[in-house]
């Protein structure tokens, strides 16, 4: 699940791991997930130390009465430079940099940035670390969108360079489901749950 809107996705900030709070249409939005999944089974839930997931995480924790399991590395990509900023800042700011993101998408271009090779690693090695744990039903990963892009991008063999494929809204649930060794996508941006 990628995380409620937070206060900085609703100004359209840039946040990669920076720690705005949910908004309070991110609040709602933790909720109506929360109702949506109490009941199905779930056996854990895991999210990103941060604290948009982490509230995120806390009306669906309460109803079923599970700890989340917090996991570092399951930040969103890290970056730099342009954390905090808006889109208009970045135009000014780094405008040769935001022209080459305009023309091919890559986190390799943010100045002071984790990188996409890097970001990817962490990524496929925590995801793929949480599809080997054995589980009595459904588990729940709370994170965020470029986490969720690689996830899928990981599933299907897709390079990320230069394209971001799926559209992940805020409180949508995004389904991998692992039979044997074989992992398949059964949603991507399931939002029907949100008013």
């Amino acid at each position: 699940m990628r995380h409620g809107e937070s206060t900085w996705n609703h100004e359209r900030r840039i946040q990669g791991q920076l720690d705005p709070p949910l908004s309070d249409r991110g609040h709602d939005q933790a909720h109506e997930l929360a109702e949506r999944l109490a009941g199905t089974g779930i056996s854990a839930v895991y999210s990103s130390d941060l604290s948009r997931t982490r509230q995120t995480a806390e009306p669906l924790t309460e109803l079923i009465g599970l700890e989340p399991q917090v996991l570092p590395s399951l930040r969103e990509v890290a970056l730099g430079a342009w954390e905090g900023k808006t889109r208009e800042q970045l135009v000014a700011e780094y405008p040769a940099e935001w022209e080459r993101w305009s023309a091919s998408p890559s986190w390799d271009v943010v100045p002071g940035g984790e990188g996409t090779g890097p970001f990817r690693a962490r990524v496929e090695e925590v995801i793929g670390s949480l599809l080997e744990r054995p589980a009595a039903g459904d588990v729940v990963v709370i994170t965020h969108g470029g986490v969720i892009q690689v996830a899928l991008a990981m599933v299907v063999g897709q390079s990320l360079h230069g394209l971001f494929p799926y559209l992940i809204d805020n409180g949508s649930i995004s389904v991998l489901q692992r039979s044997g060794e074989r992992t398949v996508i059964t949603a991507v941006n399931d939002t029907c749950h949100l008013s």
